[in-house]
């Protein structure tokens, strides 16, 4: 069996690294997260009037 280079695990870690990280990054900006309005969310907040 063949034996590996050092200069070709550290390119192929690079490699790994680079392709992940672009990876992770695509994802994370794709990602479309559906707000609530904020006219709703104060419409249902109750108010507490305390009567002393």
């Amino acid at each position: 069996m063949p034996q590996m280079a050092p200069m070709m695990w550290s390119s192929m870690f690079i490699l790994f690294t680079i392709t992940t990280i672009m990876f992770n990054t695509t994802n994370f900006f794709v990602f479309i997260i559906n707000t609530p309005n904020k006219l709703n969310a104060k419409s249902t907040i109750k108010s507490m009037n305390w009567k002393w």
